[in-house]
């Protein structure tokens, strides 16, 4: 007996953040939740892989993909354009699972317009030092104009916290992931995702009772 109703999680973070070290945790340890697949124009870190952490493609490729409305949203991030498929969201969902996306504040934006019943989880760094220091252990940044402009897109990224249900300080990164699997199945619990199981429990009770 589960027929909840699937449900949208968005994830956000400025980068470096840990966001998708986060999300990576709770796809391991929590069933029934699948991360949508961006499409992005920028090229692929050392560590990603094409298909399983991104689809990497041409601007020509994805501006089809726009004209075509192909996209549930869509932004340009540090000069790069990303994209969540709305047909990423059809696949999990009609699958029976819940959709997690893991994107930027531009793209959050646009998907509370569309799907106002998302839940949307913001993740701070515990520190702006800390997160520089994240920076710079990444992928070789180091310091310069490509740290200077991150922060500076972080500073309006964490503006935008107040905008999310939940805010995650991302300091202890075991509790921080306790935290994110702790949204994901209190979320779950909602009346209205467990509508389905309730009537039909009520239904049951109801039939016995009539044949009493």
């Amino acid at each position: 007996m589960n027929d909840a109703i699937p449900a949208s999680f968005v994830v956000s973070a400025p980068s470096g953040a840990g966001k998708t070290s986060l999300a990576d945790r709770l796809l391991a340890g929590v069933s029934n939740i699948t991360r949508t697949i961006s499409h992005t124009t920028r090229t692929p870190r050392s560590h990603e892989t094409d298909g399983v952490d991104y689809f990497f493609v041409d601007r020509p490729a994805f501006e089809a993909t726009v004209a075509a409305d192909g996209f549930l949203e869509w932004a340009t991030v540090h000069c790069h354009l990303y994209g969540t498929p709305r047909a990423e969201i059809e696949r999990i969902q009609l699958g029976g699972n819940d959709a997690l996306m893991v994107i930027d504040v531009q793209g959050a934006a646009a998907v509370r317009r569309m799907l106002p019943d998302a839940v949307t989880i913001f993740v701070l760094p515990p520190s702006r030092k800390a997160l520089i220091e994240r920076l710079d252990g990444r992928d070789g940044l180091g310091g310069g104009e490509g740290r200077a402009e991150r922060l500076r897109v972080a500073e309006h990224e964490i503006a935008e916290y107040v905008s999310y249900d939940y805010v995650i300080i991302n300091d202890d990164f075991e509790l921080a992931v306790q935290e994110l699997v702790a949204i994901v199945n209190a979320e779950r619990c909602r009346q209205r995702r467990r509508q389905a199981d309730a009537e039909q429990l009520l239904a049951d009770f109801r039939a016995a009772s009539a044949d009493a």
